[in-house]
């Protein structure tokens, strides 16, 4: 029995999952929004927001933390000079996950990954 074990397997091992996470966190980092099921917008979810909390800190530590966890200089050099700074006054919650309804193909229940001041391109 898995009691009190935190986070959701998605059927994969840890490495697919570190892997999944790292992507989706970046994905919504340069985009602002990302459309995915709505298991993995909650999974990942809390990495998104840790790793904007580290955006936060801004120092050299926080920064390689968040490169070790990203692994794409592009994806942390936007967090750490656009991102974060847009939130410098809010305690948490930088993300919201919107249910879409299922997908067309095996009606897998679809969300919106997105940051709490996305404005779309208009």
């Amino acid at each position: 029995m898995r009691h009190a074990k935190a986070g959701k397997k998605l059927g994969r091992d840890a490495a697919h999952r570190k892997a999944l996470y790292s992507n989706l966190a970046g994905a919504l980092i340069t985009h602002g929004r990302i459309e995915t099921t709505e298991a993995k917008a909650k999974a990942v979810k809390p990495f998104a927001e840790k790793m904007i909390t580290l955006g936060k800190r801004g120092d050299l530590h926080a920064r390689r933390l968040a490169m070790a966890e990203l692994r794409s200089n592009d994806v942390v050099h936007k967090l750490f000079s656009d991102v974060a700074p847009r939130f410098a006054e809010r305690n948490g919650g930088y993300t919201r996950v919107i249910k879409l309804g299922p997908r067309q193909g095996d009606a897998a229940s679809m969300a919106l990954l997105e940051l709490v001041d996305f404005e779309p391109p208009a």
